[in-house]
């Protein structure tokens, strides 16, 4: 298991999905509400891979340079980043044009129907 995620079972669970997963919750919904592009949301989960990577061989003695480590790790925090922005993009879609747009999905929106009558 180690092979494959670049560090151990705990200090992925607790250090990337758990500590920067919630950093990336935080910074998807900020680029959101800023209405920054999606290419955005990629930069900082590169930050925040570089970010763990250094957390985890500081606190838990993980191997600092380790390429598959990092790709596996940033690839999570990406995941969450970029889910966490598309909800809040639609999100904030709906609620700023509500005569326009209606939810579709915790994802989507799409454009409200006119009323027949």
């Amino acid at each position: 298991m180690d092979a494959v995620l670049g560090s151990s079972l705990p200090v992925f669970v607790f250090l990337t999905v758990l500590v920067f997963g919630g950093f990336g919750v935080l910074t998807g919904q900020t680029l959101a509400e800023g209405w920054k592009p999606i290419s955005a949301v990629w930069a900082y989960s590169l930050l925040l891979g570089i970010g763990d990577r250094f957390l985890a061989w500081g606190l838990a003695g993980e191997t600092l340079l380790a390429p598959w480590g990092f790709i596996v790790h940033t690839a999570a925090i990406a995941a969450i980043t970029a889910t966490t922005y598309r909800m809040a993009i639609a999100r904030k879609m709906v609620n700023q044009y509500p005569w326009i747009y209606e939810r579709f999905g915790p994802f989507h929106w799409r454009e409200r129907t006119p009323p027949r009558g």
